[in-house]
């Protein structure tokens, strides 16, 4: 979501970014959305300033967050069966994340655009937007 607010300007993922609770992320997504943006860069579809803005508005995002470490636990989590397969290994590690935080599914919201996500999410008993 953070990508489609900064890369694409997308007004419906700044809205779903703009809260006031406290956001909490995994280590990974820094990692995925700074290569994405190297990526957009590599295949022209960015220039070189829009690069700088990109990782400065990354930089400023994430520091509203609290950044969760992927650690030995999550990556066990990640490997068990999640409530619909099939699931890609990194939205699984995404998902163990949110659940390692230890907060009721009732209190958490999941921004995320990727249905298999959503779906696991929601099966959870998360809030998706």
């Amino acid at each position: 979501m953070i990508l489609a607010a900064i890369l694409d300007e997308d007004a419906g993922a700044f809205a779903s970014l703009n809260v006031t609770t406290p956001r909490i992320t995994s280590a990974l997504t820094v990692a995925e959305a700074s290569r994405a943006i190297r990526r957009a860069r590599a295949a022209e579809r960015i220039g070189a300033r829009q690069q700088r803005t990109a990782d400065a508005a990354l930089e400023v995002f994430f520091g509203t967050c609290s950044v969760v470490d992927v650690n030995g636990e999550i990556l066990l989590r990640a490997g068990r069966g999640f409530p619909v397969e099939p699931i890609r290994t990194l939205d699984a590690i995404h998902l163990a994340t949110i659940e390692s935080v230890g907060i009721p599914p009732r209190l958490v919201r999941v921004i995320t655009r990727d249905r298999r996500v959503r779906d696991n999410a929601v099966a959870l008993g998360y809030k998706v937007d």
